[in-house]
């Protein structure tokens, strides 16, 4: 059985999802070239990204199971990213307000020892209020979210923003979905209720 949990990820987010399966696991940094592909879908872009940070990911390890994961935020049909700056996150919101917000999450799981790497694209949707100026500008101060993809962090204040979600697995609109881990895990032999 394989035992050992690798997440090619460095974010502090990723970690703290995972971390509440309470698996042992450890963590390696996957550089790779997140540039998307010309006519590539979302979906397609994120199981890619996914894939790829994982095959990169079980090049550092001998055995073991290696997570992957990529997000992408899209509104209107155009692909959102982190804002990194005030004036770039204010845009965002304003294009927001009142609208919907389609978050696509690769998650891919490849195991080392057979070279297998199963992936899925989760989806959630997220329902904006209408927002004012200063809302957006009292959300930005409280919890400068520039580098979090659509510029907010739904685990904080960000729900504030929101009058509906919709999808399988909260977990997913922090960059993780856990519910659809747990299943390829299992496939793999590796059962997380079984791990304590």
């Amino acid at each position: 059985m394989p035992s050992q949990i690798i997440l090619a990820s460095t974010s502090s987010y990723r970690k703290e999802i995972l971390s509440k399966l309470g698996i042992p696991f450890c963590t390696c940094s996957p550089d790779i070239d997140e540039t998307p592909l010309k006519q590539e879908t979302p979906e397609a872009h994120v199981v890619r990204l996914a894939k790829d940070k994982a095959r990169v990911g079980a090049d550092l390890f001998t055995q073991g199971l290696v997570i992957g994961s990529d997000q992408v935020a899209v509104i209107n049909g155009e692909i959102v990213g982190k804002p990194i700056n005030h004036e770039a996150a204010v845009s965002q919101l304003t294009a927001a307000s009142n609208q919907v917000i389609t978050f696509y999450t690769g998650i891919a799981l490849h195991n080392i020892t057979t070279g297998e790497c199963e992936a899925h694209c989760e989806t959630f949707r997220v329902h904006f209020r209408a927002l004012t100026t200063a809302q957006i500008e009292y959300y930005l101060k409280k919890e400068q979210p520039y580098f979090c993809a659509g510029s907010f962090k739904s685990e904080g204040l960000g729900i504030a923003l929101f009058n509906q979600l919709e999808g399988k697995d909260p977990n997913t609109l922090i960059g993780l979905p856990l519910i659809t881990l747990i299943d390829m895990l299992s496939r793999q032999g590796y059962v997380v209720l079984d791990h304590h």
